[in-house]
């Protein structure tokens, strides 16, 4: 190459002198005519001898020239790569550390894992591996590795070198290989006529990464690559011996040979804090903590937003931490806020963005339209419009250049401000593009949830429609109840956001339909409170397109969820109104499903007559309909209200009923339901052994069906059959773990229930003083929640627990007044039970009273069926006979 560039100046230089000399010959014809002056007469009258030294001068010009163009090319060749035609960078070794800088803050686990590193290989005599800082831009990985190296720099005496590559540079290519190792060895004092050149680019890089490592070798030097682009850029520059210390930062995950990874987060809140007071220059005393902690917060505890942000607060004296914290707020791009003078951490991102190929661009502005919190290669393939194989193909790339996080589970969650980042990129595509992407990606979800659904709805129950198979997009395997509910559990959070988002874009028709699809799961699953709130957002989207049947299935949704929440009269509202609107569609399964639940409601209040009516017409509806199901559920239903009302023979006959229809069916919940249902019959007829089987097999069935709700009541009924078999410790241990479940749920009226029991438990462990707070905590919930049946209970506990500490008055009030709702109830048997105490607490002192007390509950026990009872009148009736002075 330097040969044929030599010869081609060289024929420009003869060319020059042909043309000089013709030139010189013109000239001279033309001067002939006149007389030149005599100081160039000489070569007037010698011109041949003119030419020659004008041709020799031009030659040697031309000459000089290729010489010195020889060697700028040699240059320019080194600062090239075989596959970029950008204009060169340049490298600028620092020749000592940068200054530690005042913005590091603690990373006190990430500075002991290196030096633990370090301290391992030397006292072992091992090889110094490659220490890789790796990070999402502006978490500090820069700032780390300069406090790192101040930190060892005295076990590295052969010197310390900074080296920016500039992979993520404003304004800048990134550091080419061949140009970087130049740069070292010049700061390494190499002379630069020693330095290789040439125009093979790749031989070059070698040569001069062999002299790089000789240089290098038998050093102790400590070598920082900040800012690497990747491994192909990184790779010639690592020294070849082991006793050099190499720190590499970068935005993306690289891989080298035996390296240490320490991957830098964002800041803990505190220390995010404690760099904001430090870098605002103001007193700590003078900032309201929750105010600091919130604009941390809104920072994404980065150490670079946290520093702009404390930059703007020392640059403005006038303003308050409140003034900036509000300003912050009422900025609608948070991310613009985040500046102090030409920085900001916009910057930053943008570079990152810019460096992905165009489709991983495309799908990273896709995921700043998501509404959840996280995702997994699923919902990007809906969002991106891509193939899940290639979704996680992106996902993957976006981890590695620290644009996502991965979490376990093959989950991905953008940090707080590179969501904002992204969601700007998002907005910049128009709101018609955000709409498709928000409809995608609840199609998605209708289309996984209609699988998950088939899991755990119950044999022969109506499952929520799913998307037409057209728009069916991929879905994860989901093999079992199991996977199922793993599945829901994981994405409940999602798609509740995904609900929200479409209702704000007035995407009502998937409000709707995903609300419904969601609803089996937070029947079982709760938190209720938040199943209230998505079928109000559901039952207004119905409202708002005129979808009578819809709105019936929303408010009939959340009249179940306000029936576990124990708010009786909002869920007696909700289903009057469902059953309302079915009635106006005729929808006749509808109705019936929704006066089901109704009667439940009426059974919980205890308004018998009331449930045994709705109970009864939902019957009729279902035989009418021929739906085997719906008959069992309200057989079941029928048979706890029978049961509540001391019909012990009709209870059992429609329980058994149920039992066997659901059995036929397969319905291991209906099963459950009915098997614990009929223990507690067993349990008030005196059969405690059959009772404790019935518990045990529903508790069995729940536990399979991962149903925590009426795993806690066949708890407390397990608990009630231990305590009047003489098991206390363990009817204790059944009510609180059933208290726990109930707590965790937000089931207030289960939640009292088991206090309720747990006082009956004390109270029959021989501390009825202990009791006594907790009856009045049950009662007093019984009351605000309209539960008269669980006050009536608590009543007649409360009397009991006065009884034994020798209050009469209060025992005696108590009772009177648990009498009075249990006779307005219709229950009889536990009319009979308070009859009987209320006898043994006059029995010492008005005995003809007490007589009368047991003569009617024995009545009633004898009446109703009930052996318990009827055992306790009779003993209580014998003991006023046999004692002469009474009567």
């Amino acid at each position: 190459m330097r040969y044929g560039r030599g010869a081609g100046l060289a024929a420009v230089a003869v060319v020059g002198v042909v043309t000089t000399t013709l030139a010189g010959l013109v000239t001279n014809v033309v001067s002939a005519q006149s007389r030149w002056p005599n100081w160039l007469r000489w070569l007037q009258v010698r011109p041949w001898l003119s030419f020659v030294v004008l041709g020799a001068v031009t030659a040697g010009l031309a000459a000089v020239l290729a010489v010195l163009d020889d060697r700028r090319g040699g240059r320019r060749g080194t600062a090239r790569t075989e596959d970029t035609t950008d204009p060169p960078g340049a490298a600028l070794v620092l020749r000592s550390l940068p200054r530690d800088t005042t913005a590091f803050t603690d990373r006190s686990a990430e500075l002991a894992a290196l030096e633990r590193s370090v301290t391992s290989a030397q006292e072992t005599g091992a090889s110094l591996p490659v220490h890789l800082i790796d990070g999402m831009p502006g978490v500090g990985k820069t700032a780390l590795a300069v406090h790192a190296a101040h930190v060892l720099s005295a076990r590295f005496p052969d010197g310390q070198l900074f080296l920016n590559l500039n992979g993520h540079t404003p304004g800048r290519n990134p550091v080419q290989p061949g140009e970087a190792l130049a740069a070292l060895l010049t700061a390494a004092g190499v002379p630069a006529h020693q330095i290789p050149v040439g125009d093979d680019i790749g031989a070059v890089t070698e040569a001069r990464a062999a002299m790089w490592r000789g240089r290098l070798a038998d050093k102790r030097a400590l070598l920082i690559l900040d800012n690497a682009a990747g491994y192909r850029q990184l790779e010639p520059l690592l020294p070849g011996g082991g006793d050099c210390l190499v720190l590499v930062t970068s935005r993306k995950r690289l891989a080298v040979h035996e390296e240490v990874v320490l991957p830098v987060d964002a800041l803990p809140p505190e220390h995010a804090v404690d760099l904001f007071v430090r870098l605002s220059a103001r007193p700590a005393d003078e900032l309201d903590r929750d105010v600091l902690n919130e604009l941390v917060r809104l920072c994404g505890y980065l150490p670079l937003g946290v520093s702009l942000l404390a930059a703007r607060l020392r640059h403005h004296p006038s303003w308050s931490a409140g003034d900036l914290h509000e300003r912050l707020i009422a900025a609608q791009d948070r991310l613009g806020e985040l500046r102090s003078g030409e920085r900001a951490i916009t910057a930053t991102f943008d570079l990152s963005h810019r460096d992905l190929p165009p489709d991983r661009q495309r799908f990273f502005r896709r995921l700043g339209c998501y509404p959840g919190t996280d995702l997994d290669a699923y919902a990007g393939a809906a969002l991106g419009e891509v193939p899940v194989t290639e979704a996680r193909r992106h996902l993957d790339g976006l981890y590695d250049d620290h644009l996502i996080e991965e979490h376990p589970g093959g989950r991905y969650r953008l940090h707080d401000l590179l969501r904002d980042y992204a969601r700007g990129l998002a907005a910049e595509g128009g709101s018609m593009d955000q709409v498709q992407s928000v409809e995608r990606v609840c199609t998605y979800y209708l289309s996984a949830l209609a699988v998950a659904n088939g899991h755990i709805v119950r044999s022969g129950a109506m499952p929520p429609s799913s998307p037409d198979a057209t728009r069916r997009l991929e879905t994860p395997p989901l093999a079992s109840r199991t996977d199922a509910l793993g599945w829901l559990e994981n994405e409940r959070a999602n798609i509740l956001a995904c609900i929200r988002r479409a209702h704000s874009l007035s995407l009502y028709d998937s409000v709707v339909r995903m609300s419904a699809a969601m609803a089996p799961f937070l029947r079982q699953a709760g938190p209720w409170d938040q199943a209230v709130g998505l079928h109000r957002t559901a039952a207004e989207a119905a409202r708002r397109t005129g979808d009578e049947q819809a709105l019936a299935g929303s408010l009939a949704e959340l009249g179940v969820v306000r029936r576990f929440m124990a708010a009786y009269p909002e869920a007696v509202a909700a289903l009057d109104e469902a059953v309302a609107h079915y009635d106006a569609v005729g929808d006749l399964r509808g109705k019936a499903d929704a006066l089901n639940q109704l009667g439940i409601v009426r059974y919980l209040t205890a308004d018998n007559e009331e449930s045994a009516l709705a109970q009864t017409e939902a019957l009729g509806l279902y035989r009418r309909l021929e739906h085997p199901l719906g008959q069992a559920n309200a057989l079941a239903d029928l048979g706890m209200v029978w049961r509540q009302m001391s019909r012990f023979d009709a209870a059992m006959r429609t329980q058994s009923e149920a039992l066997a229809i659901y059995r036929e069916l397969g319905d291991r919940y209906g099963e459950a339901n009915s098997l614990r249902d009929l223990g507690v019959v067993h349990c008030l007829l005196g059969a405690y052994d059959l009772a404790a089987r019935h518990h045990q097999e529903a508790f069995d069935i729940y536990t399979a069906l991962d149903d925590r709700e009426h795993q806690a009541y066949a708890l407390n009924e397990q608990g009630v059959v231990r305590r009047l078999t003489g098991d206390v410790e363990g009817a204790r241990a059944a009510h609180r773990q059933a208290l726990t479940h109930f707590t965790e749920l937000g089931d207030r009226y289960g939640r009292a229930n088991s206090v309720r029991l747990l006082g009956v438990v004390e109270r029959a462990s021989g501390d009825p003083r202990a009791a006594l707070p907790l009856l009045d905590e049950a009662l007093e919930v019984c009351r605000a929640l309209g539960s008269r049946g669980g006050e009536a209970a608590a009543l007649s506990e409360l009397g009991v627990a006065h009884k034994l500490l020798g209050e009469r008055d209060s025992a005696v009030e108590a009772f009177g007044r648990s009498l009075e709702i249990l006779r307005a109830l219709g229950d009889r048997r536990g009319e009979a039970e308070v009859l009987n105490e209320w006898g043994a607490l006059l029995a010492a002192t008005s005995p003809d009273t007490a007589r009368e007390r047991f003569r009617r509950a024995l009545e009633i026990a004898r009446d109703v069926g009930s052996p318990l009872e009827e055992a306790r009148a009779a003993a209580g009736l014998d003991g006023c006979d046999q004692d002469p002075d009474r009567g």
